[in-house]
């Protein structure tokens, strides 16, 4: 197929910024260690520079997506790279850590917007056909991001500073304005009656998700257990308020009456709940516990992402020819393999053998998640893109916060309120293989729902 100009442009528009969100969290993880030197943080507050974006995240993207349907989902794409650029210049110049977890609160906010309408952008420009080819393009500039992160970030923070990393990301962000702005376009909204959202049930999603993740974080305290109680009977209130709503932010039926498209979605819940924490821990470990500088430790993390950025688009390429449940619960079971043999990793674990594994999970995790997203995006209808779109981020969003969740809940059993560069070695890889065993685990039941999502039907 030859792409127009305008196909082109959307496609590079979305792609860089697929790009810039993740080249952020993953040169952010190689700079935690400078991060807790530089404002003295604990572990449970280090982890909280990570969590606190992804929380913004997932409180903002099912109700964006929705609004994208409805308002324009250029025009939230637009909003959004303001917010995440503005935001990305108040980290760099952040006084100290808590004002640093604020401003990436509202880091995450404008990375929502971004994130859940450029695959709605995507699948809207470009025929059915050629959706798995264009999304395996936008997700290989995602692990891009990813790859290029680690090595720039841990150079950047060795020679520059942490604070460098944001303010890299800030020009990147400006870029993508002038340039969204110049050919992105405008919308062309379908009339739909009824138009206003009852946003009632977000209150309760945002209130309970904030519950379940400060909650883990204060265990095994009483108030940490009642937190997370509190956050469990919020998230069913929510679901309630939007089975009955007229006009939800999330579709309910579409989880209950499409099980291709909520297996689909579990299974990427699952896949990131159990594998996105490995480049955080793995980067506290290099630096930690095999003496690595963040410059090494982070050339090193690259040969993860490295792998996605390669296999993505040629697996989003298969899908459109393959059934996609069987390259991505082939995916799922190679990621699962993987996460066993991280549990095993010691003081002496040879590099070479932490550099295998990582290619590994790359290969493993590139088999999954393009074929996935080709699914979420075939399984609805086209006034639905922006919906599912903002789901499936959510999924991994919401994923990406277990993950995470499940590596504080360690610290805070075994490490506590001791900071990384404190605690002794056998207390961090103690916490850190209950960490890999958990994701093992969790992963094993999204092989589950992997193969048993169905096939989709496929469109001239």
């Amino acid at each position: 197929m030859k792409y127009s100009r305008k196909q082109l442009s959307i496609l590079g528009i979305v792609a860089i910024t697929a790009f810039m969100g993740t080249f952020l969290i993953s040169s952010v993880n190689i700079a935690l260690p400078a991060i807790e030197k530089s404002f003295g943080l604990n572990a449970i507050a280090l982890s909280w520079v990570i969590t606190a974006f992804l929380l913004a995240m997932a409180i903002f993207l099912l109700p964006v997506g929705r609004l994208g349907d409805l308002t324009g989902i250029r025009r939230m794409f637009k909003i959004g790279v303001i917010i995440f650029t503005a935001a990305s210049i108040a980290c760099g110049l952040a006084p100290n850590g808590t004002w640093l977890i604020i401003f990436r609160l509202f880091q995450g906010i404008g990375a929502a917007l971004t994130s859940t309408t450029g695959p709605a952008i995507l699948v809207s420009a470009f025929p059915p056909k050629f959706r798995g080819r264009v999304l395996g393009m936008s997700v290989a500039a995602v692990y891009l991001g990813l790859a290029f992160g680690p090595f720039a970030g841990g150079i950047i923070t060795q020679y520059l500073g942490w604070r460098a990393i944001f303010f890299i990301a800030s020009g990147l962000g400006i870029i993508t304005i002038l340039i969204a702005f110049r050919f992105l376009g405008k919308d062309t909204i379908p009339e739909i009656k009824g138009r206003k959202i009852n946003l009632t049930g977000s209150v309760f999603y945002m209130f309970g998700l904030i519950a379940l993740v400060y909650g883990s974080s204060k265990i095994p305290e009483t108030f940490g257990w009642l937190l997370m109680v509190a956050g469990i009977i919020f998230m069913t209130i929510f679901w309630q308020v939007e089975r009955k709503s007229k006009l939800p932010v999330i579709e309910t039926k579409l989880f209950t009456k499409n099980r291709l498209f909520a297996f689909s979605n579990l299974a990427a819940l699952i896949n990131y709940s159990a594998t996105f924490a490995i480049v955080f821990l793995l980067s506290l470990y290099l630096q930690k516990i095999q003496g690595l500088s963040p410059r090494d430790a982070g050339i090193i993390l690259v040969a993860q992402p490295a792998i996605m950025a390669i296999f993505s688009p040629i697996f989003g390429s298969m899908s459109d020819k393959i059934q996609p449940r069987i390259l991505a619960t082939a995916g799922m079971s190679i990621c699962t393999i993987g996460l066993v043999f991280f549990a095993f990793l010691s003081a002496t674990s040879p590099i070479w053998l932490i550099i295998i594994l990582l290619i590994w999970m790359g290969f493993g995790f590139a088999l999954f998640s393009s074929p996935n997203m080709n699914t979420i995006m075939s399984s609805v209808d086209k006034t639905q893109y922006g919906l599912a779109s903002g789901s499936a981020s959510t999924m991994r969003v919401l994923g990406q916060i277990v993950s995470m969740t499940v590596v504080t809940f360690s610290f805070a059993i075994i490490i506590g309120n001791q900071t990384i560069e404190r605690v002794s070695d056998p207390d961090f890889l103690s916490a850190m293989q209950w960490g890999f065993i958990s994701f093992a685990s969790i992963s094993i039941f999204g092989i589950y729902f992997s193969y048993n999502r169905g096939k989709i039907r496929r469109e001239n």
